[in-house]
């Protein structure tokens, strides 16, 4: 019955639901993520997104509904089970940690998949240098990978901005993910790091092959870069389909503009985003 156990999706998520006390903040929701490819899920402020991604990544426990990457269950699994698994992601506000140079920060992204345990770093063992080794070696990979291979002794908290969200996915696909949730990896960038973030997720999936989905307010970006959308709106699903598609549906701009009075600025930039994101 799973459509995740076919071929052309790696994730398959059906009737996610997540309830807080009374408050239904995800509800019925259904979502299949083609294997490489790069979807979009979006929505207003509050439409429910952010939660959804923390119920995929093991942060939440779903109310009700199942999760399956590549026809693995990930309900009831911890964070660190779900990355072992083959999800990643990034955060809407950056973590990194300030008081480690780049390198060190895309290392602790390598250590889930480290053969090296706990007697092995006690008694610094044969295994725990080669899996140091490892994880020095791709880390310095991912970092070139994203451009930032010239920092890697740097200290983190001294990267530009948009070279810090870079980091952060980098750190995120040093853990040989199949999928990698972005949550708004564009926040806070000017058009030129815009540009180079889109060129960056399609390299993700061009050459190293792994699915994006991403959370983003830009809807340049969404329509630009988005082969799927799917839009919520107070943690349902109300539409998706095609960018095309959802730039010319009256309920999503609705829902960003709102019935009948003039809309706020965020809805009115939302909406000239789509239109002009062909």
């Amino acid at each position: 019955m799973s459509s995740a156990s076919n071929n052309s999706f790696i994730l398959d998520v059906r009737g996610l639901t997540k309830v807080f006390g009374g408050l239904t903040a995800v509800n019925d929701v259904t979502l299949q993520i083609p294997r490489q490819g790069i979807v979009s899920v979006i929505g207003p402020n509050g439409a429910g997104k952010t939660t959804f991604f923390n119920m995929i990544t093991g942060i939440y426990e779903p109310t009700t509904g199942f999760i399956e990457l590549d026809g693995v269950n990930l309900v009831g699994l911890r964070p660190d089970q779900v990355t072992s698994a083959g999800i990643a992601r990034t955060f809407q506000n950056i973590r990194l940690f300030a008081s480690m140079d780049c390198q060190e920060n895309v290392m602790v992204g390598r250590h889930s998949r480290l053969k090296a345990g706990y007697i092995d770093s006690l008694f610094r063992t044969k295994r725990f240098y080669e899996s140091e080794q490892e994880a020095r070696d791709v880390a310095n990979m991912m970092l070139d990978f994203v451009g930032l291979g010239q920092f890697r002794y740097e200290m983190a908290t001294n990267l530009p901005y948009g070279d810090q969200r870079k980091l952060e996915i980098a750190r995120a696909l040093a853990t040989s993910p199949k999928l990698v949730l972005l949550d708004e990896p564009a926040a806070g960038m000017n058009p030129r790091e815009t540009e180079e973030l889109k060129s960056l997720i399609r390299r993700i999936r061009d050459e190293l092959g792994v699915t994006v989905c991403l959370i983003e307010h830009d809807m340049r970006l969404v329509m630009t870069l988005s082969e799927y959308i799917t839009v919520l709106n107070y943690g349902s699903k109300l539409a998706e389909g095609l960018p095309h598609e959802i730039r010319n549906n009256p309920q999503v701009m609705e829902a960003y503009l709102g019935r009948g009075a003039v809309a706020g600025e965020y809805g009115k930039e939302a909406v000239a985003g789509m239109q002009e994101g062909v």
